[in-house]
């Protein structure tokens, strides 16, 4: 595979995805399950193997890829999913030990494409979370692997899913899913909401039951508002971070999209007019930068007195000072919970300052934001880089 195929944003595998399903091709999807250890990527992350050879995403950091691009060919042989163990140990003595040194061991779900996954993506284009449930082991295994009938019993490949705004499971083709255990419903909510990955693990009629639920969150907005040249790399590194980026701004005579051509919407207005045109919520992450005072403090009050959780302001810390004053002068007061969403001078100290390293401090900045997380060195991290998850749940689960 290409290195610009294994390094796409992780909402360009599920767009690529989508575009696939219903193709005269039979595609592969890859999805990592579960990790024991330290992996580069960790349960959820996925790529799409055709029959061409090529694959799309990345789910190490190009040890496994090309493997996985053989392994697809057996399950599209055989026309069923395949659960694929490797071990990364770097004290391991076969070829996938030599020379990896990850520490870990990941398991690795390869299935065919197929029209069943097709209401996990048109979720996710909608902006809607959705958890993906997949059976990794159960009790009609040997049935469908017997004579490609299952019975009543789930098996490996069978999938439902879960919408938190209708609060049920439900089958490929939108029937209640009545052979899925009830208990799953918790754990998939929290996990669609939080975009986290789990695998669940309980007993259903006697029978042990084993089901991978990837959470997949409606994509987190980020909203930039200005339209000078230095609003192009930070909306560049912003959508290959996986923000969903909407350039603002508040001059007509700029042709935005062609400017701004890694943005996935680009709006015309005034400072007024803000909430006519975008919407404001906990999931939208804010920039400001049109270097002008008056465009500034018009936007950041209105940002201030809204539900967005960052609000960044590109300017030295005086500048802001300036704008207090001139609110006050108004008789507009902003308090400490409003405040705490204010970031300026807007970016983390990354010591650089040409225009794309001042991008990477502000992308830097709100990335760390978004995952609630306090910016450090790795380094002085304890424990796992990636955090692991746990969902609660009446059913006995194996942690991701």
């Amino acid at each position: 595979m290409t290195r610009s195929n294994w390094s796409v944003p992780e909402t360009e595998v599920v767009q690529r995805i989508h575009e696939r399903l219903g193709g005269d091709g039979t595609d592969v999807l890859a999805t990592i399950v579960d990790v024991e250890g330290n992996a580069y990527r960790r349960p959820g992350a996925k790529m799409l193997l055709d029959e061409a050879g090529e694959g799309v995403g990345s789910i190490t950091a190009g040890c496994l890829e090309d493997e996985l691009l053989v392994a697809a060919e057996s399950v599209r042989d055989r026309g069923r999913p395949e659960l694929v163990t490797y071990d990364l140990m770097e004290d391991d003595e076969d070829v996938w030990g030599l020379g990896v040194g990850c520490n870990g061991i990941i398991d690795v779900l390869l299935e065919p494409l197929t029209d069943a996954y097709r209401p996990a993506v048109e979720a996710f284009d909608d902006g809607r979370s959705v958890a993906v449930l997949t059976v990794l082991e159960g009790g009609g295994d040997e049935e469908k692997a017997g004579d490609g009938n299952a019975n009543a019993s789930l098996a490996r490949g069978d999938r439902a899913y879960y919408h938190p705004e209708e609060g049920v499971l439900s089958t490929p083709d939108g029937e209640p899913a009545t052979a899925w255990p009830d208990d799953l419903a918790e754990p998939a909510s929290d996990l669609a909401e939080r975009g986290r990955a789990d695998t669940v693990e309980l007993e259903v009629q006697g029978e042990r039951l084993e089901v991978f639920i990837d959470g997949l969150a409606a994509p987190t907005e980020l909203v930039v508002f200005g339209s000078g040249h230095d609003v192009g790399p930070v909306t560049e590194l912003a959508a290959k971070n996986d923000f969903r980026v909407t350039v603002v701004s508040f001059r007509g005579s700029v042709d935005l999209e062609e400017r701004f051509p890694d943005a996935d919407e680009t709006v015309t207005t005034s400072p007024a007019s803000i909430d006519d045109a975008i919407d404001l919520d906990d999931r939208t992450y804010a920039v400001v930068m049109t270097h002008n005072f008056v465009d500034d403090r018009l936007t950041i009050e209105r940002l201030l007195d809204s539900p967005v959780p960052y609000v960044g302001l590109m300017g030295p810390q005086k500048r802001f000072e300036e704008m207090t004053e001139a609110f006050e002068s108004e008789g507009t007061t902003f308090d400490d919970a409003a405040l705490s969403s204010l970031y300026t001078p807007i970016g983390l100290d990354l010591g650089g300052g040409s225009p794309y390293q001042i991008a990477h401090s502000i992308v830097a900045e709100v990335l760390a934001v978004s995952n609630d997380r306090t910016p450090q060195h790795l380094n002085a991290r304890e424990g796992h880089i990636h955090d692991r998850v746990s969902v609660d749940s009446e059913a006995d689960r194996s942690s991701t």
